[in-house]
């Protein structure tokens, strides 16, 4: 059961019997073909399946059409293997998780000289990222059972190997690498005692992944823990020594699909597409039976029998979620006063009613309770993912939002968080204090729309708010999280440019660049790092090279107030103009009249659409904000 649950990635729908017909007429249908391929590579796919996908995103760029709202992204591939059985798996699991990848392959074997040579096949292509798809076998390990001073040696020789590799890839060609552990041998030559004794290749094994991850920390790189993969699988099925010794093929076949979903899967969260809100159904999900049906003392939860513990990990699992700074949320189709019963009087509940963000507890469509959660927090649907144990609801929401995510669910509820969690959708490349508060910030956020709600007049809500921002130009301690956001926020992002924490420090330290971080806090608490702004010099005037924000922000007058701190720095610098750029995207629309709003004037528009705005700084009036302000 566990085995099938990788092999054929069951926390997917199963492809329809009309897949493959689906397939050859993709490129006749109407609508968005990117979505339409998005829809095709959504299934559990094996390995052909895949390849079909694949061929169709070749006939489309072929034929010269638009992948859109498939992000670009170009990945190389370097390894000690044969990788070239990647590239179709790779391109096609990509457009699952709404990315238009494009894959550039070295030659086998190759690493040191395409991460050095400026003039690689690698280094030349300028790809986003390069995977270093290296195992045991790429690496000068040396088995000397008992030495500790030659396991040191031989753990750091196989270090700095892979450091060079990533320092040539950065100084050559400029992309962050996606750097693998190593998935260990499953022949023991010294049995139990591999772990304990120094020299052993399980002992060297586990010391150099502990230092990758060391190594990376901190860095723009990013780990792919194949290692964890390949022990959650089984290491026996991981590795097939007969295509190794046929082809070079580093696993078992059977998983390539497995294992081009987790590196898509951090592609994806690497552009910030990472799911943020986990919305629960409740009856036969969060609890055994129906609240309404049962009562109180009906359902089941708690410790002492199966199923009632299967539920309680649920719990247990969203509470983690939380800790980590997934929002939770409920969608039940219920009266709303039976529905929050257990979390007020259930003495078995975990959850309760403090922890979840909204609740809506209705007969509506779970579609449009999912949509009502979404507006509340401000949150795109792109952002959701939901859990509900009925089949029949599943498929409705998948029908009707096709971009929330929803995992399948096996009929036993012991296995509904081992599914949820092999889904991925919370998959994380960095983590900071704010991201572990990001639950807090969402859930004051809906408690602020309950209060304008009652307020009513909008002066007199922001008023009743009493706001805080702080201004602060870009810092050694604000790097990360101000890379994070530059590379997650979509919607309200005027330009959606990407910068690599070391891009983002050349900024910092640029006399040529004005840059911002901003905070806000209320009466609700604190909303931490809510803007970034980048502005250029371009002779007198600056080029504001990016302005995004929390969308949670929206409708304070945040937007206003930032401007107002652009251009006092801007006066004292005798800057002329400020010239914004709007590009649009699929998920940036929300923000298309923002310059306009603020008073700038229409310039020149695009041939890509691209509209640019122009706004005089000696001209423009200081306008009064609803919020006190900081300077740091």
């Amino acid at each position: 059961m566990s085995a099938n649950l990788y092999v054929n990635l069951s926390w997917l729908p199963r492809r329809p019997e009309n897949f493959n017909e689906l397939c050859r007429t993709a490129l006749d249908s109407q609508g968005e073909l990117g979505m339409r391929i998005r829809t095709l590579a959504g299934y559990g796919l094996d390995e052909n399946a895949l390849n079909r996908v694949f061929k169709v995103i070749v006939k489309t760029r072929d034929a010269g059409l638009s992948l859109a709202p498939l992000l670009p992204f170009r990945l190389g591939v370097i390894s000690n293997a044969n990788s070239h059985f990647l590239a179709p798996a790779l391109t096609a699991t990509a457009a699952r998780h709404g990315i238009d990848l494009e894959c550039i392959e070295a030659d086998y074997g190759q690493i040191l000289q395409e991460a050095l040579d400026p003039d690689s096949t690698i280094n030349r292509a300028r790809p986003d990222a390069v995977l270093i798809a290296i195992d045991y076998r790429g690496l000068p390990l040396r088995f000397t059972p008992g030495d500790e001073k030659a396991h040191a040696e031989t753990v750091g020789q196989c270090l700095q190997h892979i450091a060079a590799i990533r320092n040539g890839l950065h100084e050559n060609g400029g992309a962050f690498c996606i750097v693998q552990t190593l998935a260990r041998p499953v022949k023991s030559l010294t049995g139990s005692f591999e772990l304990a004794l120094p020299g052993t290749m399980r002992s060297l094994i586990n010391a150099i992944n502990i230092g990758l991850a060391e190594s990376l920390a901190g860095t723009t790189d990013i780990l792919l823990d194949v290692a964890d993969l390949a022990e959650t699988v089984g290491l026996a099925q991981w590795h097939d020594p007969t295509f190794w010794n046929l082809a070079k093929l580093p696993f078992s076949s059977l998983y390539l699909p497995l294992y081009a979903e987790h590196i898509c899967r951090i592609i994806a969260a690497q552009r910030g597409k990472s799911r943020r809100c986990l919305i629960l159904d409740l009856d036969n999900t969060v609890w055994g039976g129906i609240i309404g049906d049962d009562g109180l003392e009906g359902i089941v939860i708690g410790q002492g029998d199966a199923t009632g513990e299967a539920h309680l990990d649920v719990q247990q699992t969203a509470l983690g979620l939380r800790e980590r700074g997934i929002v939770l949320a409920v969608s039940s189709k219920n009266t709303d006063e039976i529905a929050r019963k257990p979390f007020r009087e259930h003495p078995d509940m975990l959850l309760r009613e403090e922890h979840l963000a909204v609740f809506q507890a209705n007969w509506n469509d779970k579609a449009t309770n999912i949509t009502a959660i979404a507006k509340e927090l401000s949150l795109g649907l792109d952002a959701m993912a939901f859990l509900d144990d009925n089949p029949v609801e599943r498929n409705l929401v998948r029908q009707m939002l096709p971009m929330v995510a929803v995992p399948e669910l096996p009929a036993d509820p012991a296995l509904y968080t081992r599914y949820l969690l092999a889904a991925g959708l919370f998959e994380a490349v960095a983590f900071s204090a704010e991201d572990g508060r990001r639950a807090e910030f969402y859930q004051d956020n809906a408690r602020r729309v309950a209060l304008q709600q009652q307020v009513g007049d909008l002066d007199a809500y922001l008023v009743s708010l009493d706001m805080h921002i702080s201004f602060q130009a870009f810092d050694d301690t604000g790097r990360t999280r101000i890379t994070q956001l530059i590379n997650k926020s979509n919607q309200f992002n005027l330009t959606t440019r990407r910068y690599s924490e070391e891009e983002v420090r050349e900024t910092q330290n640029s006399a040529d660049c004005f840059t911002l971080q901003v905070r806000l806090s209320d009466v609700f608490g604190d909303n931490g790092m809510i803007s970034v702004i980048i502005c250029r010099q371009a002779d007198e005037d600056w080029e504001i090279d990016t302005w995004l924000m929390s969308c949670r922000v929206l409708g304070r007058k945040v937007e206003m107030a930032v401007l107002q701190e652009i251009l006092l720095h801007a006066r004292s610098r005798g800057v002329r103009r400020l010239l914004g750029c709007y590009r649009p995207t699929e998920r940036n629309q929300l923000v298309a009249d923002h310059y306009a709003k603020l008073g700038f004037e229409a310039g020149a528009v695009d041939a890509d659409g691209a509209s640019h705005w122009l706004l005089d700084v000696a001209t423009t009036p200081e306008q009064p904000v609803p919020m006190k302000i900081t300077r740091l």
